[in-house]
């Protein structure tokens, strides 16, 4: 196990704590006034006392529990034991339904496991913000590996899930064979690369370092949250209700939001060495919480990386076009690990590489090459010069 996590410095520790206190006040003060004009509709909250069936039914694979150190952890899993394990983490606020989608593609080719993080679904929800500590996460995720029995896996994340597994890759390098983050760049890009549109976010994340108000906050107008986080499901999805029973007690926000009330303070040390497993780094084009820039900029962390931009999506690539994004994922999955292509080059080349596959990708045309190089001109000027890079361009 590879010792590379550091606690940020003192002055930039006190700088979140501040921000806090004055993020959170603000919003504290908006909300109080909102309540005062809207006190029925902020209140209103609808008693969900039976999960939707599609939490429980095992036309997705079987439901099953692992218990680590008195904590259970709780997960779906599908396809033949004998085949390659992937181990998929969802987002916040998600659970192991966020690749509903995958599951029945993927365990046609590995044995998949979707697992619910300690705090999401229907795993343990410990309160003590110190449970939630990236060391002990990591750890209890190379556990529950170890116990379905397997010595390695295929790590992929969306948004919290692929954070905690860029940690995971780096803390224990011979766990990830591949790792596939999806909509989320590296954890020290990560924090400074909130978008414009995301300034909202970013009060959020100071907001929520105060203790029970973000999670009373989360419950008001019938859990408004998961709507705002899951636009791109209609009003009437069954699965948005089934997040929204998810999340519809107090203690269902504490544990996630615990997650965001410690991963701020820590980063990957600057001279531990870059990730040595395949990284394949997915974004939407249209995403509107992190930037273009954030995920080209993550790639200097990388030895052998593949990038990828899905047209048409915002944060949520594997679910709102999730053809696409399956058949990139299998090309990547299947198609690229019979043959992998390692090659070095100049950072001229790496330009041209980069905006090819995007190009090929979302398929924009000339427009996109201008629009993204417009974007990302100072941070792919950034990239070393010299290193390896595994770059492919499979034909959608």
């Amino acid at each position: 196990m590879a010792e590379c996590i550091q606690s940020i410095s003192a002055w930039d520790s006190i700088k979140i704590h501040v921000l806090s206190i004055v993020f959170g006040m603000w919003i504290l003060c908006k909300k109080l006034m909102n309540r005062l004009w809207k006190s029925k509709r902020s209140n209103s909250l609808q008693l969900r006392d039976s999960p939707p069936s599609c939490l429980l039914d095992s036309y997705l694979g079987q439901h099953k529990y692992v218990k680590l150190k008195g904590v259970k952890f709780h997960y779906v899993e599908s396809g033949p034991k004998d085949q390659p394990l992937v181990l998929l983490l969802h987002g916040f606020p998600d659970c192991w339904l966020s690749f509903r989608f995958q599951i029945p593609i993927l365990s046609q080719h590995f044995r998949v496991a979707a697992l619910d993080l300690k705090g999401f679904g229907d795993s343990d929800k410990p309160a003590w913000r110190t449970n939630y500590k990236i060391d002990t996460i990591l750890k209890e995720i190379a556990e529950f590996v170890h116990a379905l029995g397997a010595a390695e896996c295929i790590v992929i994340g969306h948004d919290l899930g692929a954070l905690i597994g860029w940690y995971l890759v780096h803390q224990y390098p011979h766990l990830v064979t591949k790792f596939i983050s999806i909509s989320c760049p590296h954890p020290n890009v990560y924090w400074q690369n909130l978008t414009n549109d995301g300034c909202y976010l970013y009060q959020w994340l100071n907001f929520v370092q105060m203790p029970y108000l973000p999670e009373i906050d989360a419950l008001k107008e019938d859990v408004k949250i998961i709507n705002q986080y899951h636009k791109h499901l209609h009003p009437n999805d069954v699965y948005l209700e089934a997040y929204k029973y998810s999340f519809s007690r107090r203690e269902d926000w504490t544990g996630p939001i615990n997650y965001y009330r410690n991963l701020p303070f820590i980063r990957i040390q600057q001279d531990s060495e870059r990730v040595a497993s395949s990284v394949f780094l997915i974004t939407g084009g249209k995403d509107k919480l992190v930037k273009l820039e954030g995920i080209v900029k993550s790639t200097e962390f990388c030895e052998k990386f593949d990038l990828k931009i899905v047209d048409g999506v915002e944060h949520f690539p594997h679910q709102e076009n999730p053809d696409v994004f399956n058949e990139i994922l299998l090309k990547y999955l299947i198609v690229i690990n019979a043959s992998d292509k390692t090659y070095e080059g100049s950072s001229t080349r790496l330009m041209k590489g980069l905006f090819g596959a995007m190009s090929n990708t979302v398929k924009y045309g000339n427009s996109v090459f201008d629009h993204v190089q417009k974007r990302t001109n100072n941070v792919v000027s950034s990239i070393p010069s010299i290193g390896l890079l595994n770059y492919s361009q499979p034909n959608l």
